[in-house]
């Protein structure tokens, strides 16, 4: 059966500020001593977080629910994930190049990263578990770098206002991604 895709509820928990500093790493291969023929071997497949692109939201015509659709730039594999339509509204105004007339809630984070001296580095869609997609925030300042829970959408609609890269480990489009290619740009 396939999963709803659907984000993790506000909960005290998901509103929890972890603490840790996370270091992203990356995984080195010792090489073999020797020259051997690699000619014939299949080449090996990337693996880790891959950065993405953000093909736009739409309203799922099946369920009507809006959806966002997101593409592998390494492998080109699709996933899309229910939105609530707050969420389309925050993605895709950004995305069109559209600002409102007053911040909205990502411009006014964005803007307290400023006045506080902290950068958005990056985010990354961690994990797909029992149909709740998890996310990170990645923020960086003079004390080190910083790792927040966060709703998916909520670190999409970040990550584009601030022009920052998009990542997503390889488990969660092996457990959610689309089977077909996502359409180009169909935004609403």
């Amino acid at each position: 059966m396939r999963p709803s895709l659907r984000e993790a509820p506000m909960t005290t928990r998901n509103r929890a500020v972890p603490i840790a500093l996370l270091a992203l790493g990356l995984t080195l291969v010792a090489a073999r001593g020797g020259a051997r023929d690699t000619s014939q071997a299949p080449a090996p497949r990337a693996t880790g977080p891959q950065e993405v692109e953000i093909l736009g939201v739409a309203v799922d015509p099946r369920t009507q629910v809006p959806a966002m659709i997101l593409q592998g730039k390494r492998d080109r594999r699709n996933l899309m994930m229910t939105i609530d339509p707050a969420q389309m509204v925050a993605i895709s105004l950004p995305l069109r190049g559209v600002t409102p007339p007053r911040p909205l809630t990502h411009d006014l984070f964005l803007t307290l990263f400023g006045r506080l001296k902290v950068t958005l580095a990056r985010v990354v869609i961690t994990d797909l578990r029992d149909d709740v997609y998890y996310a990170t925030v990645h923020l960086t300042s003079a004390g080190g770098e910083m790792t927040l829970d966060a709703r998916p959408s909520d670190a999409i609609a970040l990550a584009i206002r601030a022009r920052v890269p998009v990542l997503v480990e390889d488990r969660v489009f092996d457990k959610g991604g689309l089977a077909q290619p996502a359409p180009r740009r169909q935004d609403i």
